[in-house]
């Protein structure tokens, strides 16, 4: 046995466990396991929480995806992603001399949000205890106050100053540790608790939103159930099982560039800088042609095709960097796509399992730190901004139109052996950089087989073409490798001596490389499930809590 690589060491529980950006979260989500609650119910009561200390990140006005690991069944993928109203018009921002989504103050941005009707699905499947019971320490949280973070505090002058903010921020930017309550989120959770959906879409929120869209939104719009249980994306990598949410998530791209990496035959020692550089490269070849293939409804299976995936080994090269315009098939959009690029992004991901093994890998999001920058003003809720990944491309599969879902960053995804037994649940924040992140992890969990606080807290690199359109990660002559500055100077070397431009950024940088969460489940014996997680120390405020 050898010690952990980290400056921390991976957490272990028999009785269940929970993984989040912030220790307040991840508390509540274990409170609720004390009570009997279910994997489920504890993922419920850790988002809700999230929502009420990370606004920046996540909340009720935004979406979440979720990942279900269920014992003797096959893992289950959860889509809380809301729709477009039904009076969006791509050509009114065509008009006003939009190439893509405006980022900030226009509600056509604004699809329905599709968390809390994600996490009345999760939990109206998974959960065991009252609604009332799992979100009890949310609520308390809002109405009682908390400390604001760090992470919170740098946030809120970005948003201070805004129209509807002055129940978080009060007078002026907050600052470490100051006392923030929420008596709106209070309410609207109380609402939820009570009246379900109906507390939400029916509410105060959904009343106040239909009214501040002036025609964006039509009443039908909030009626429609915003969540969706689907099949999950599936392929085998480094002997697991690798299973993701399907279309409109980019998470397919995790599971492309782990099965790219495996065989280019990565190799056990992250510290070789070849092993850095065919990372990079699968991660290229996997992601080139995401403008054109992702979309709502497009086939998850198919983007995942073993024969079609390995075709693309052949443009990798242990020795190079490939040239920029790599796998290029189809003709490339670039920024023509009408796309707008995603980005850093603002995200939380968690973890939770209870001692019955059921785990749930859960992301939610606003997609950019407060979202649209709008808030919805009876309430408090701030309102997500994930519609920036529509295209206004004329006929672009993903073009901007009424009822339709945005492509999607968030990617939580699991792993499995080969008897079914559930091996890791992760997932990240990161943005458009996600899938780069976490199969990062997976190498190291699963090829290099390090432990989960070795393998989250080391050195990442993040691809980075600021003049290229969206995930055109091979594109454009401005295309660097980001790589941490605590990586090994053989990293840097490695990558430059192969052709690569390499741009060193801060340590433990969570806006480049993002913020990562990880549980996994030791093999079965017969002293029970045991369970082992680590919380990214990239998130000054995570932690992993263990029942």
């Amino acid at each position: 046995m050898t010690l952990p690589l980290a400056p921390f060491a991976t957490r272990a529980s028999s009785g269940g466990m929970v993984a989040a950006a912030d220790h307040l979260a991840a508390s509540a989500g274990v409170t609720v396991l004390s009570q009997g609650g279910s994997g489920a119910d504890a993922a419920i009561a850790t988002a809700a929480a999230m929502a009420v200390v990370g606004p920046h990140m996540s909340g009720l006005g935004g979406d979440m995806l979720a990942m279900v690991s269920v014992p003797g069944q096959p893992p289950l993928a959860l889509l809380g992603i809301g729709r477009a109203g039904s009076g969006v018009n791509p050509n009114r921002l065509r008009s006003a001399g939009h190439l893509s989504m405006p980022l900030r103050g226009d509600l056509q941005t604004v699809p329905v949000p599709g968390a809390v009707d994600g996490w009345l699905a999760l939990w109206g499947r998974f959960g065991r205890l009252p609604l009332e019971t799992v979100l009890v320490p949310a609520i308390e949280l809002a109405e009682q106050g908390f400390p604001a973070s760090i992470m919170l505090a740098l946030a809120s002058h970005l948003i201070w100053q805004r129209p509807g903010a002055q129940e978080l921020c009060l007078n002026a930017p907050l600052s470490v540790g100051q006392p923030v309550r929420l008596p709106g989120i209070a309410r609207t959770l109380r609402a939820i608790a009570v009246d379900g959906r109906d507390g939400f879409y029916g509410g105060e929120f959904g009343r106040g939103l239909l009214a501040l869209g002036q025609g964006v939104y039509a009443e039908p719009d909030f009626a429609t159930d915003q969540a969706q249980w689907c099949p999950p994306v599936h392929q085998q990598a480094w002997g697991h099982d690798l299973w993701t949410v399907p279309p409109p998530s980019q998470g397919y791209l995790t599971l492309a560039g782990s099965v790219i990496a495996e065989a280019c035959e990565l190799g056990v020692d992250p510290n070789d800088p070849g092993w850095i550089h065919l990372i990079v490269e699968a991660c290229r070849a996997a992601g080139f042609d995401r403008p054109e293939v992702l979309y709502d409804g497009a086939d998850g299976d198919v983007l995942v095709d073993r024969e079609h995936l390995l075709a693309r080994v052949a443009r990798i090269n242990a020795d190079g960097a490939a040239a920029s315009d790599v796998a290029t098939t189809s003709g490339s959009l670039g920024s023509k796509s009408g796309i707008a690029r995603i980005g850093d992004g603002d995200t939380t991901h968690l973890c939770a399992i209870d001692a019955d093994g059921l785990g749930v890998s859960l992301t939610q999001s606003n997609a950019l730190d407060f979202g649209s920058h709008v808030i919805e003003p009876t309430t408090g809720v701030f309102l997500h901004n994930r519609g920036v990944g529509f295209s206004l491309e004329p006929g672009h599969p993903a073009e901007l139109a009424p009822g339709r879902r945005p492509p999607h960053t968030l990617s939580p995804m699991l792993a499995t052996r080969p008897d079914g037994t559930l091996s890791h649940l992760v997932g990240a924040m990161g943005g458009d950089a996600q899938p780069q992140i976490l199969v990062q992890l997976l190498a190291r969990l699963l090829r290099a087989g390090q432990d989960p606080a070795t393998a989250v807290s080391a050195p990442r690199v993040a691809l980075d073409a600021p003049s290229a359109g969206p995930f055109r990660l091979w594109w454009g002559d401005d295309l660097k490798v980001l790589v941490e500055a605590n990586a090994p100077a053989t990293w840097t070397e490695g990558l430059a001596g192969r052709g690569h431009q390499v741009q060193t950024i801060r340590a433990f940088d969570p806006t480049s490389v993002g913020c990562a969460q990880i549980i996994s489940q030791a093999d079965d014996s017969d002293s029970g499930r045991v369970f082992l997680g680590a919380s990214d120390p990239r998130s000054p405020e995570g932690a992993v809590v263990a029942r």
